[in-house]
Order: C-alpha cells, then structure tokens, then sequence
C-alpha cells in the first residue's frame, strides 16, 4: 500500500536513517511475498539445478523472513477477540541497537496518526531518536511505559488500529496478549521458507537452536584453522567476539554472522548474570549507604565497548611535549581578524580546532594509523574523519568530523561546535557517530597535565591531550620560560607499529 500523505504540512525534522529504514521495510516485505511465489514454482521442480536455485532463494527468502517481523510493524488476526490491528515493535533505529527505551510518548490512546508523525523518542545505544508512524490510524494501546529502559528490538511496545471506533476494545490489551502475536506472527513469516522445507532435504536450512549453539560453542584444538565468512568476520571485528570460541552452524562448520549474533547474546546474558551477583551480595549491608542510578543504553554500550577494548585490544603509549608559543599566537592573529569579520559574528577558534586539523593532516602523511584492523586484513583510509569526545549528561558521545583534512580551521571550529552543541542536546544522529578513523579526546580544559585514553575500535588510534602549562626549558641563551602541552598517542599494536606511531 502506497504511503498515505500526512493531512497537513509540519514542520519537523527527520531522521534520515528511519525513512530509508521505512523504505527498506517495505522492500523486503515485497520480496518476501515475491519470494514466497518462486519458493512455491522451484519445490515442484526435481532437477539439480532447480534444487541448488531453491536452495539459493530459500536462503534468501530467510533471511528475509527474520527482518520482516522484527524491524517493521505486523498485521495481526490471530486474536478473536479483538479487531484487526497493527503491532508497532521497537525499531532498531541504528546498526547496532539491540536494545532501547522509550524516553517520551508523543501519542495518548485514541489520538489520530498520520504517516510521518512522531509516536515516542526513543533512547538507542547511539542516540536518543524519534520514533514516527509508517502508516495512518489510531494509537489503541501503549504497551511499554515512558521511562522504560532496556526493551529489546522487536518487542512490541503500541498497537494501531484504522478505526476509532475498535479503540476501545483495547482497553485491557497487555503485552502478555502481544508477545502471543509477535509469536504466531514469527511463525508466519517462517512460513515463507516454511513451504519447501519438506520438499528439499536441505539439512543447512534447519533452524539451529539454542541448546545446538552452544553445544558448538567451546574451543578450538590449537592451530586448527577458522572459516567463517567476510561478514561474520566483520561482525565480530566490531563486537569484539573471538571467532576461536565459536563452532559455526553453516556448511561444514563455517562460522556465519548468526553464529557471531548468537555468541554476543550469551556473553551479554552471562554479563547479567554477573551484575545480578553483585547487587545482592551479602557484604552490602556493611558499607555506607549509598544510591543506585539506572544506567542507560549509551553508558551500557560504552562501557561495554571499552571493557572489549582493553581486554582485546593491544594497546601501547607514546607521548611528547609540544611547545605550544608559535600556536598561541597564531591563534590569537586569527581570532582578531575574525573579530574583525561581521559575518563571523561569535566564532573562535579553540586549541582544539588546531589540534584537529594537525592530527587529520599528520593521518595523511601516515596512513599505516589512518586505518581499522578487520581481523584478516587491515583497512587503510583515505580521508580523516576525526571523532571528537564530548562529554554530556547521558554520558560520553563521539561525534565525527568528517573529511577535516579537506576543512579550514574556521570551519572545522564550526562543526565541532555544532556536533557539541547537539550531542549536549541529545539531537545526534547515527550518522554523526558512525564512522570516524580517528579519535581526540581532551582534557585540558580541566586542568589535567596528561592521560591516556583507550582505543575505539575498529579504530587504531586515540589522542588524549592536556593542558598547556608554563615551564623552564634551557635554550642557547639561556633558560626561557615556554608554553608546553603534552600529547599521548594510544595505538593498536596490531594495525600500527612504533615508529609509524611515533
């Protein structure tokens, strides 16, 4: 069904990761359909080649059938007892969001939705996001309180129906009574490759199960060598999941990227598992008293990152005082002159500005640092696109600068005040933190003489800078006093070697 257009214009901003998101929704939803059509014509077919193509399509046809049901909304008739409705589920609202929260529901029960209209902001282990409506109708149920936190992508969290008037026959509708529909839902769409399952005897195309998985799960005899295909390799390179510890479930025993999603999922589990212990340990009630705060979706995903990074990641430390007299001066030449420009009104340039220009240009001349390691090989970039850690009240955000080694410096003071000033906000999008070649991270403004910061893959550097300070040094006339700053440059030992870090 074609998109409705909403009653009247409203001005607002989109995200442009959900409309193609939307977009891809209705997509795969055709395909699936088409899909099920050419299942349905190669099962009554017996010759090899027809068997290999079916074998092709049902694959396909799979993998779509699992995006269907958890990243769009789903047509419900399973329940008698209530009109025909539609499931709104958590979107996945970026590549990595497993999880969310709904911070504010924009909708009551009862109110009218037009296509495009924002239902709830949602918290995603990037940002925090709007949620909008793919089609018109009626909010009938709010399954998932504000303030929730930790809802997984894929659980239904309202329902919409056409007409006001089967509103209220939602009036008692609970999660439980959607959680049966989300499952009969799922069996439906596994009809789609359902249907040649007993034509075929295809074994790779059965379903693996929990329990299988991790009896596949152990490790490997040493030396024995790993396949797993380019994007399980991908996928684990950036979760930080050892292929070694993984038995693949694909043909003869290659490890695919559900091998990789399922692994991430048990070590998640076991993590909650641990944090469970720690809550209620015994020895508790001997120490002050104290106040718990929740932790949220981007402090989570941080913390788990960086754990995987230190622990992984093997990391080394170069630092070097610069003297920092030339630079103070040419900043303050420059801020006159654009003090001077009326069309400049507000604008300044920081140390910050400086140091990223230095450390995208210093990335060009070295790009053997200017590069992500991918587990069989290492991606060297040709662009910098800087990350810049700001530090807000939902916690650490990193938004990137993109090709600052093709911007000015007025230019690059602008972005990195407009990316700050919308990370403080909580308006980032994806797009403004995913990506990046290259991290700085400063410190200075604090007081702070020097740090060192930890890497973020799949990146193989971070800068962590300090603030400049005043020290006597002995030069050919004599001692002079000089402003120093100190830089610590953290390197991943398996993409940069020392001297290329030096």
């Amino acid at each position: 069904r074609p998109p409705h257009t909403p009653a009247r214009f409203r001005a607002r901003t989109r995200s442009t990761s959900s409309h193609a998101m939307s977009a891809a929704r209705r997509c795969a939803r055709t395909v699936v359909a088409r899909a099920r059509t050419a299942l349905a014509t190669a099962s009554s077919s017996s010759s090899s080649a027809t068997a290999s193509s079916s074998s092709s399509l049902k694959s396909f046809a799979g993998a779509l059938a699992r995006i269907a049901p958890v990243s769009s909304s789903r047509r419900a008739y399973a329940a008698s007892s209530y009109p025909p409705h539609t499931i709104i589920p958590m979107p996945a609202l970026s590549p990595t969001m497993t999880h969310g929260g709904i911070v504010k529901w924009h909708v009551d029960v009862g109110a009218s939705i037009a296509s495009g209209d924002a239902l709830a902001d949602v918290e995603t282990d990037k940002a925090t996001m709007v949620m909008e409506a793919t089609d018109d109708g009626y909010v009938a149920a709010v399954l998932v309180k504000e303030g929730s936190t930790d809802v997984e992508v894929g659980r239904a969290v309202c329902v919409m129906v056409e007409d006001a008037g089967d509103v209220g026959a939602f009036a008692s509708y609970v999660a439980e009574s959607s959680s049966a529909e989300a499952g009969a839902s799922a069996d439906a769409s596994a009809e789609v490759v359902g249907g040649l399952r007993a034509s075929a005897p295809m074994a790779s195309s059965a379903p693996v199960s929990s329990a299988s998985r991790a009896a596949m799960m152990g490790a490997r005899r040493e030396g024995e060598r790993v396949f797993a295909s380019p994007l399980a390799r991908r996928l684990a390179a950036d979760r930080g999941v050892r292929l070694e510890n993984i038995r693949g479930s694909g043909p003869n025993g290659r490890i695919i990227a559900d091998d990789v999603e399922h692994a991430r999922t048990e070590d998640h589990a076991g993590a909650a598992a641990v944090r469970t212990v720690v809550e209620e340990h015994p020895l508790s009630k001997f120490f002050p008293e104290f106040e718990d705060t929740s932790v949220s979706a981007i402090k989570r995903v941080t913390a788990q990152r960086l754990t995987e990074s230190k622990q992984q990641v093997p990391h080394f430390y170069l630092t070097v005082d610069i003297r920092m007299d030339k630079c103070m001066d040419i900043r303050q030449t420059l801020n006159k002159q654009i003090a001077d420009d009326k069309s400049a009104a507000g604008a300044k340039i920081s140390v910050n500005d400086f140091i990223v220009k230095a450390s995208a240009k210093s990335l060009l001349a070295v790009p053997d640092v200017n590069a992500s390691w991918l587990g069989d090989k290492i991606r060297k970039y040709k662009k910098a696109d800087i990350s810049v850690a700001v530090q807000t009240e939902r916690g650490l955000m990193v938004p990137i600068v993109r090709s600052a080694c093709c911007l000015g410096l007025k230019s690059i003071s602008s972005e990195v005040k407009a990316l700050a000033g919308r990370a403080r906000e909580g308006s980032l999008t994806p797009q403004d933190m995913t990506g990046g070649t290259f991290t700085i991270s400063n410190l200075g403004m604090f007081g702070v003489k020097s740090f060192a910061a930890i890497v973020n893959p799949p990146q193989a550097a971070i800068l962590a800078v300090g603030g400049a300070r005043k020290e006597v040094v002995k030069t050919d006339a004599g001692y002079e006093e000089v402003l120093v700053m100190s830089a610590t440059l953290s390197c991943d030992h398996r993409v940069v070697d020392g001297t290329y870090g030096a």
